[in-house]
């Protein structure tokens, strides 16, 4: 098949939506398919890269990385329509949405589109977000979203806001992103690992607390540092690490000089993709405040380094952290600290939970994602064939019917003159 992606968010940007992709995009091209990304560009200029399409943009100055295209990016677009893909999965429901719709109505290919965001959590970064209300939104997003064969949501967290905004069961396929395991379950590189604790001052003997992800007020990163005063102050030798960067950063380094806890909590920026999986081994647990997350590659990722997890409750969890198990879900401040306190003093459970994540990071990998999401592909696609050839059927049908009416018409105007 002849796979069209498009893309508000693509590399040099690091974030799940570019995981996604490019996990997406090997997997199929891995299967035999011709695969063209159509993205935003991260510049003012329109330019191709082997099978990426950019097109030039401005930054939108609402959230960090979100650009809007100036330019319609005809020439492309045109390739693209004459390439006539079989497939078009979008990915993002704003800026490149709109081609994605343009080329499929030029060229009748299916239209999918993945639901990565629930936007609810981000209306504070946008003029008037706040009185945008869920109902509005939902209804916002039915209407974007009625032109598209099928709807595919990350998480049953996801499907189950997608059916309140309107959408049926029947338009929603829930399929896991997956992740590349092989790369976090690599030997543990003790040179590197050393190295990192140095760096950060981080002493042999102390456990490590990993967060790690985009620094959004959203992602509520603030309440692990609350969570280690509690930890502090009840004598635990552990640090907290959080690698990422993103708008919240500068008011989280704030509190953590407040708090006076520079020596406890860490922060790194941002790391290098091919650096990622060291600080995953530099952990001892992965944890996780967030609650406006639609799955959480991070929580894979960390599974499949062999960490433990401690995250606030949340839905997208549902499959992934297994209660007592991998870790543990928490609910307040309270319960995060005494559940972090009581784990690290458990080798024991420490060790069963390291084997448990591993086993259960298996079932998102890429293979596994790329084939539900082929699946659907081609289910699509002989949907819209058969819907074609039944219209075809019904229309041959209305065509000799309009034909017998007309020469039994004629039989009678002969017999009347």
């Amino acid at each position: 098949m002849k796979i069209l992606i498009t893309t508000d968010l693509f590399r040099p940007a690091i974030n799940g939506v570019v995981t996604s992709v490019l996990n997406l995009e090997r997997e199929l091209e891995k299967n035999g398919h011709e695969v063209k990304i159509l993205a935003v560009s991260d510049t003012c200029s329109t330019y191709q890269m082997e099978n990426v399409y950019y097109i030039r943009s401005v930054p939108a100055k609402i959230y960090p990385d979100v650009r809007i295209p100036v330019s319609r990016g005809r020439a492309y677009v045109q390739e693209i329509i004459e390439w006539n893909p079989d497939v078009i999965h979008s990915q993002c429901e704003f800026f490149s949405f709109g081609f994605a719709k343009r080329i499929a109505r030029k060229t009748g290919a299916i239209l999918l589109h993945t639901y990565h965001t629930l936007y609810e959590q981000y209306t504070e970064y946008v003029p008037f977000g706040k009185n945008v209300s869920r109902e509005m939104l939902g209804k916002w997003m039915k209407m974007r979203l009625s032109c598209v064969d099928a709807v595919i949501a990350p998480t049953k967290k996801v499907e189950r806001t997608l059916r309140e905004y309107g959408l049926t069961e029947s338009e929603i396929a829930v399929i896991p992103s997956g992740i590349c395991l092989d790369k976090f379950q690599q030997p543990c590189e003790e040179e590197k690992i050393k190295q990192l604790r140095i760096k950060y001052d981080i002493p042999q003997e102390a456990r490590v607390l990993l967060s790690l992800g985009r620094l959004g007020f959203e992602k509520r990163v603030d309440e692990l540092i609350y969570g280690m005063c509690h930890l502090v102050k009840h004598g635990e030798n552990v640090r907290l690490l959080i690698v990422g960067d993103g708008p919240a950063r500068a008011s989280l380094e704030e509190l953590t000089e407040k708090l006076r806890l520079g020596t406890y909590v860490k922060f790194t920026g941002m790391a290098a993709p091919e650096d990622i999986a060291n600080y995953y081994q530099l952990g001892d647990l992965f944890v996780c405040a967030s609650t406006s997350e639609t799955q959480g590659l991070t929580y894979i990722e960390a599974m499949a380094s062999g960490l433990p997890l401690v995250c606030r409750k949340d839905a997208c969890l549902y499959g992934v952290l297994e209660e007592g198990g991998n870790g543990y879900s928490y609910e307040n401040l309270n319960e995060f600290s005494e559940i972090v306190s009581r784990i690290l003093k458990e080798p024991l459970w420490m060790e069963k939970a390291v084997e448990h994540s591993r086993n259960n990071a298996r079932k998102f990998g890429t293979e596994q994602f790329g084939n539900m999401v082929l699946n659907l592909y081609q289910k699509e696609v002989w949907r819209g064939e058969y819907e074609r050839n039944e219209s075809i059927a019904l229309c041959e049908k209305r065509e000799d019917c309009v034909e017998k009416w007309s020469r039994t018409c004629n039989v009678h105007a002969k017999k009347c003159s």
